[in-house]
């Protein structure tokens, strides 16, 4: 599996990471525990979560921390092959103070994530999402602190927009604080806007690239053939709001083009596009959201077809 420096920083991450929102939430730490041992055997370890993820947010949108929990048991006494990555940001509780990037939340949510993750500290860590409520040089400064004070090593963010992404770094810079050293944004064939203004802003001051949902919520996965085969005990199916963007018939008809391709190179569809963002030149590590181990198992077949062709990639990436 190759290595990355991740931005400016001198962490190395494989190109292919580990998303974790499943643990705790879809499966349990038994399950859980197979998929990361299986990962680390392919060479995958770089393992990202949240202290959001977990069993409670599905119920009342309050994250309780079982994903990070699971996570520094399964670890133990492997800390020291992964390099970890958690975020903060999201709802931990009906209090005022329970979510959001204030010092005092996040002061609050450092030490209960090295407490669940069973670590002293934490290789990168990344606000979730913007936070409009807090002045983001407070944000910034407490997560120089945290840097400072050997808890964390690095600091990231995900799903800031380019303009954010662009007042952080200037505000770290004036300050002389750390700064973000990466950003993890959703990347998938259908889904390729931050290519225009997050990517080339990101190249420009040394910010590393993570992204996430590379089979675009499961419409890339070779699941659905169209809208009206949508399993009604699937995500989609159940209604899940961030899915249905990408479940329209413009996409099905692209995804219809992607299956041709894949068939005439003698893959899977969701091979195929796990091997084209694999190949994307701009990204560091592209996470797999894994929930089964045949979903590491399909990682380690496209990782054996080796470079995939110029030619084919710029195909797959004209498709409109």
């Amino acid at each position: 599996m190759d290595k990355h420096l991740l931005g400016n920083s001198n962490i190395q991450v494989s190109k292919v990471g580990l998303g974790t929102m499943a643990f705790g939430r879809w499966i349990d730490a038994s399950a859980s525990q197979r998929i990361l041992d299986q990962s680390l055997a392919l060479g995958i370890h770089f393992i990202d979560t949240a202290n959001f993820y977990g069993k409670r947010q599905d119920i009342d949108h309050i994250g309780d921390g079982l994903g990070e929990q699971i996570i520094g048991q399964a670890l133990k006494g492997k800390r020291d092959q992964v390099i970890l990555a958690t975020k903060v940001g999201m709802r931990m509780g009906q209090g005022k103070m329970d979510e959001g990037l204030s010092r005092q939340h996040i002061m609050q949510e450092i030490d209960r994530s090295l407490h669940r993750l069973q670590t002293d500290y934490i290789d990168l860590y990344q606000v979730h999402e913007f936070d409009p409520h807090t002045p983001l040089e407070e944000t910034l400064l407490v997560l120089h602190e945290l840097v400072q004070q050997g808890k964390v090593r690095a600091i990231g963010c995900s799903n800031f927009a380019v303009d954010q992404l662009r007042t952080a770094y200037k505000f770290s810079d004036t300050h002389q604080w750390t700064p973000f050293t990466s950003i993890q944004s959703e990347l998938n064939v259908l889904t390729r806007d931050i290519e225009q203004d997050v990517f080339p802003y990101a190249d420009q001051v040394g910010i590393g690239k993570i992204i996430y949902s590379p089979l675009a919520r499961g419409i890339l996965s070779g699941r659905y053939s169209s809208l009206q085969d949508i399993p009604p005990e699937s995500r989609m199916g159940k209604g899940e709001e961030r899915m249905k963007h990408y479940f329209t018939e413009e996409n099905f008809t692209k995804v219809d083009k992607y299956r041709v391709i894949a068939e005439e190179v003698g893959v899977t569809l969701a091979q195929l596009i796990l091997w084209w963002t694999i190949e994307h030149p701009q990204i560091d590590s592209m996470l797999i959201g894994a929930s089964r181990t045949a979903h590491i198992d399909e990682i380690e077949q496209v990782m054996s077809l080796g470079i995939m062709p110029a030619s084919l990639w710029g195909q797959i990436a004209s498709i409109d």
